[in-house]
């Protein structure tokens, strides 16, 4: 089963600085099959946090893991960005950010259940609207 992931633990991956944080997602990362699955949207934020930590080492750092095979990116199709729009005005109470929208909007299409995140709002957040996510770790 694909695992979809979102910025938090692609940072905390890497960034040893992270602490606690740091040692979670190596543990829940372990224990996950396959390569994982993001979003360009996250993939961005990822680089920008990394690019603030680490600079451009930290961002080499993550496209290893995209040359390796150990990440994939998901780009959206049109209908799919539609789709994080109607997202981002359903959940504009907690509120839902680009990043979030295209992880459900991509859980939708593809029928994912399962995220790696350290995002509570994940919790919250319901596929197609009642289903809610198996959140790792």
């Amino acid at each position: 089963m694909n695992t979809l992931v979102d910025a938090g633990p692609l940072i905390a991956l890497i960034d040893r600085g992270q602490g606690d944080l740091h040692r979670v997602c190596v543990t829940a990362s372990s224990a996950i099959s396959g390569p994982l699955l993001t979003t360009w949207p996250c993939l961005t934020e990822a680089m920008h946090f990394l690019g603030n930590l680490r600079g451009w080492t930290g961002q080499e750092a993550l496209w290893r893991f995209v040359d390796r095979g150990a990440l994939r990116i998901h780009a959206p199709t049109e209908s799919e960005a539609l789709r994080m729009r109607a997202l981002m005005q359903t959940y504009a109470d907690t509120p839902m950010d680009l990043a979030d929208a295209s992880l459900v909007a991509v859980a939708e299409a593809l029928r994912l259940y399962r995220i790696f995140t350290l995002d509570r709002d994940f919790r919250v957040y319901r596929i197609n609207g009642v289903t809610p996510f198996e959140v790792v770790p």
